[in-house]
């Protein structure tokens, strides 16, 4: 509430325009308009961002950008004096949001495109990955491993590849233990076969960590560099 004339004008102004604005284009949407605030601010004292937190200043900007265009007079006899004075200064930073768009799928994902260190490392898991499950696939096909195993599947334990193997032949079948069924029938054994693939799987891994960060990194210094406070 204002008791003063000027503003109390302004706002009835405001308000009849908006009327209009929205009678002539519909709602302006604001879905994924989110308080970034707190981010810009950690950014700014040096912090590294989350994928989270990079993809909400990425929907803020593309709010923005949707505002911005909701303003823009289609008809030249449209005239919204005192709110296209407060759309003008939205500011859009569109190499920023081109950019968070580009690295970010989603809250939890980076693309493999966003940086080639990380294209690289992740063709090298893949790579790996296809590997083992080719070894693996040798063993659980072998009829030499056939009474050894309680079931013919590939299955992961502690992060590593193994099979099933039956509990009477744990010290015949050549791998390292790394878990068992409730029961204790059942030995999940990784093949010794396979052991130097997941070793460099999990370094590959750590790789793929760093790479993560070095873009999360360049996105927040990103940010703070077009979004000061």
């Amino acid at each position: 509430p204002s008791v003063i004339l000027s503003d109390i004008v302004n706002s009835q102004k405001e308000t009849s325009e908006a009327v209009s604005m929205a009678m002539r284009k519909g709602s302006l949407s604001l879905g994924g308009l989110r308080e970034i605030r707190p981010q810009l601010k950690r950014a700014a004292m040096g912090g590294t961002l989350s994928i989270e937190e990079l993809m909400n200043i990425g929907e803020f900007l593309y709010v923005c950008r949707k505002a911005k265009n909701y303003a823009k007079n289609e008809n030249k006899a449209e005239t919204y004096e005192t709110l296209d004075g407060l759309f003008m200064l939205i500011e859009l930073i569109p190499k920023l949001e081109n950019e968070i768009t580009r690295c970010i799928i989603s809250e939890v994902e980076i693309s493999d495109d966003a940086s080639a260190g990380l294209r690289n490392v992740r063709k090298e898991i893949r790579a790996s990955n296809d590997k083992i499950r080719d070894q693996l696939n040798g063993i659980i096909n072998s009829s030499a491993y056939r009474n050894m195993l309680q079931d013919f599947v590939i299955t992961i334990r502690n992060d590593r590849y193994c099979v099933p193997v039956k509990a009477e032949y744990r010290s015949s079948f050549p791998g390292m233990i790394h878990d068992q069924s409730n029961t204790g029938s059942t030995i999940f054994i990784e093949p010794m076969s396979v052991v130097q693939l997941n070793n460099k799987i999990k370094e590959l891994q750590a790789k793929e960590k760093e790479e993560i960060e070095k873009i999360l990194a360049y996105l927040s210094e990103m940010v703070t560099e077009n979004c000061p406070l």
